[in-house]
């Protein structure tokens, strides 16, 4: 069976931890993914006694910590820039591993103007295979969300973990409008099927996206994880994540 969770970068980008884990239980979601740069205050700057806070808070709660969402990204031709992001990406793999997180999300984002776009993917690619070595040792997974101007195309991400041949170092489905041909995901999602780790959707009622034939895909490929709703702002926050967990209940089922 999938769990539903959700992700801190819209709805929850102004609540801090307490309030995240408390909305969450009362909607019976089951995790949350921490998007770096929010009120909640996750961060690598975190020292080793409010690290121990954090995880004594998810401990305490049937909430888990499914995920840190970063925005490290691996596409500048600006070498010092590249290896800014792959070591802030290890500091984010120590904090998984000392909060208990499952896994860290990053991104490809963007192909570079007057580089051939090979070159970026490989060297996305590249740097992806340093980080997921590093997080091997620590147990933890390195999310590759389908995002970015270019590289948000699913043959491109398939390029990468192609490219970056590390088992731990899976696709973060990201549920795009770009991915819907003739209202159908199924040719995108067959490059990725058996190859994601984890999953975002919008809110649940958002028109436009195939939910029920996503939530089929999933199934038919066996993914049994998380998918972590990205719900716009609202001031009715626990009425409409039980919403979202009544349709998500309909779509998962079918």
């Amino acid at each position: 069976m999938m769990k539903l969770g959700l992700v801190t970068y819209q709805m929850a980008k102004d609540w801090d931890l307490p309030t995240i884990l408390g909305n969450c239980q009362a909607a019976a979601f089951e995790g949350v993914e921490l998007r770096t740069g929010h009120a909640h205050g996750v961060e690598p700057t975190l020292n080793r006694s409010q690290r121990a806070e954090v995880r004594r808070m998810f401990s305490g709660s049937p909430v888990q910590l499914v995920g840190l969402g970063s925005v490290c990204e691996y596409h500048s031709p600006d070498r010092a820039e590249l290896r800014r992001n792959i070591e802030q990406t290890k500091r984010f793999v120590d904090l998984a591993a000392d909060l208990g997180a499952g896994g860290v999300k990053v991104r490809p984002n963007a192909l570079v103007e007057g580089v051939r776009p090979e070159q970026t993917l490989e060297q996305i690619g590249t740097a992806l295979r340093e980080c997921g070595r590093y997080a091997s040792g620590n147990g933890v997974q390195i999310r590759l969300e389908v995002h970015g101007r270019g590289t948000q195309r699913v043959a491109s991400i398939r390029s990468i973990l192609d490219i970056c041949a590390q088992p731990n170092v899976v696709a973060c489905w990201n549920s795009n409008a770009q991915e819907v041909v003739n209202g159908s995901i199924a040719s995108d999602f067959a490059l990725l099927a058996g190859r994601i780790g984890l999953v975002h959707t919008r809110d649940m009622w958002a028109e436009g996206y195939p939910w029920r034939e996503l939530f089929g895909l999933l199934k038919e490929s066996g993914y049994d994880g998380f998918t972590l709703i990205e719900g716009d702002p609202t001031d009715r926050p626990i009425e409409d994540m039980k919403r979202q967990r009544a349709m998500w209940e309909e779509y998962q089922a079918a």
